[in-house]
């Protein structure tokens, strides 16, 4: 059994009531209270909501929760509103830099520390100053995405502040000294997939791959007979999610139908965001707006009710993550998606199609024939349904997810 320590865990974002980096935040930090006293440093926002959840949901666990709030001067705040995403940037650099000066000024005596989260694997960590072992992450990035996938369809504006994104990443990786001896400090590192450590070039001995994605809670499924055969995708409406490939790939197996069976098919968007014109206009261009539907972005209560509605889930996103597809997975979803260092990784051969990168046409026929072995193949579909709740389950959970936290904790002496 794991000896029980004192640790401090840093999470700029922790919300009960979110999923997101906010989920990841506190899920970790709620199944390491089990095994360890945690002390957890948060933003001041975060409180109103902790209380709140603390007040409707009380539990004896709770008690081994401390939680401190600790925000920069109002002057900080004021020019990370004025500077926009770069004064995020800054703010959450500098937080992290006097926060140690916090922790020493609150008495906080921890046997290790962690600094959980942003996620982002381009900011140092600041908690060697506290002289006790460190763990880092889970951190990652969004890698480029390919050029084939996005100038032609979300312009060459698009094409370059993604590759300015990733050039300042590398830069701000490379250039500062803190972040090496971030590296160098961390007793481990939890990258999100596979490929993070290509771009943070640590030592391999200390990566541990531990995707930031789980599910609260496995729904129990119930046989339901579904009259139509419907392709879900859940997502923000910007480039890096590939929705150009989900609703084209959907169309070419659309119009390869009969027509009668066409009026049992039929294709669910639930987001938004900044690209939403555009995904209108793809789907006039593709003929195929009588059997789409767009929901805005709904409360996490009604998804419920979606997914049990859905046959597949559809995703054609490049991002370095993809926590809607652990809970597709749940519901017993078949997967479609690229084979990459994000959703590729969230699933596997037993539960979802994974398409290879190629040619933007072909990975377009690719995606429209992975629907239509789905489609046809009932015995596969099945198969794939069955075996996605089994992987979910054994992939997805927040415990799990601790236990290998609290194993790489038990290893430092």
């Amino acid at each position: 059994m794991t000896k029980r320590k004192n640790v401090l865990l840093t999470a700029y974002a922790v919300n009960p009531f979110k999923g997101s980096e906010d989920g990841t935040g506190w899920n970790i930090s709620l199944e390491l209270a089990k095994s360890h006293n945690v002390f957890v440093v948060t933003r001041k926002n975060n409180q109103p909501e902790i209380d709140r959840f603390f007040k409707e949901q009380p539990d004896p666990l709770h008690k081994n929760m401390q939680f401190y709030y600790y925000d920069l001067p109002k002057w900080a705040m004021f020019w990370k509103h004025k500077l926009g995403e770069r004064g995020y940037v800054l703010y959450f650099y500098l937080w992290q830099m006097f926060l140690p000066l916090f922790v020493k000024m609150k008495g906080i005596k921890p046997d290790l520390s962690h600094a959980v989260n942003f996620h982002s694997d381009s900011h140092p960590q600041f908690l060697w100053m506290l002289g006790k072992p460190v763990f880092w992450g889970p951190i990652g990035h969004h890698p480029p995405v390919p050029k084939d996938f996005i100038a032609p369809v979300y312009s060459r504006k698009n094409y370059m502040k993604d590759r300015m994104y990733n050039a300042v990443k590398f830069v701000m990786r490379n250039a500062d000294p803190f972040y090496y001896i971030s590296k160098w400090t961390a007793k481990r590192i939890f990258v999100i997939n596979s490929g993070i450590n290509d771009a943070v070039r640590a030592n391999q001995n200390k990566i541990i791959v531990l995707p930031a994605v789980a599910n609260e809670k496995v729904p129990v499924m119930e046989e339901v007979k579904k009259e139509e055969f419907t392709l879900l995708s859940i997502g923000r409406f910007v480039y890096m999610k590939g929705f150009d490939v989900t609703i084209r790939g959907f169309a070419k197996f659309y119009h390869q139908l009969k027509p009668a069976q066409r009026d049992h098919v039929k294709l669910k968007l639930v987001g938004k965001g900044e690209e939403l014109a555009t995904m209108q206009q793809l789907i006039r261009e593709e003929g195929i707006e009588s059997v789409t539907e767009i929901i805005k972005w709904v409360d996490k209560s009604e998804m419920d009710a979606i997914y049990r509605s859905a046959s597949v889930f559809l995703f054609g996103s490049h991002e370095g993550a993809g926590m809607v597809v652990p809970e597709a997975l749940s519901y017993g979803l078949p997967v479609v998606c690229f084979d990459n260092y994000g959703p590729g990784e969230l699933c596997d051969d037993s539960c979802a199609i994974r398409i290879p990168y190629g040619k933007y046409n072909q990975s377009i026929v690719d995606f429209s024939r992975a629907i239509k072995v789905l489609y046809e193949d009932k015995e596969m579909y099945n198969s794939h349904a069955e075996n996605a709740i089994k992987y979910a389950a054994k992939n997805f959970q927040w415990s799990s997810k601790a236990d290998v936290i609290s194993k790489a904790y038990a290893l430092i002496k």
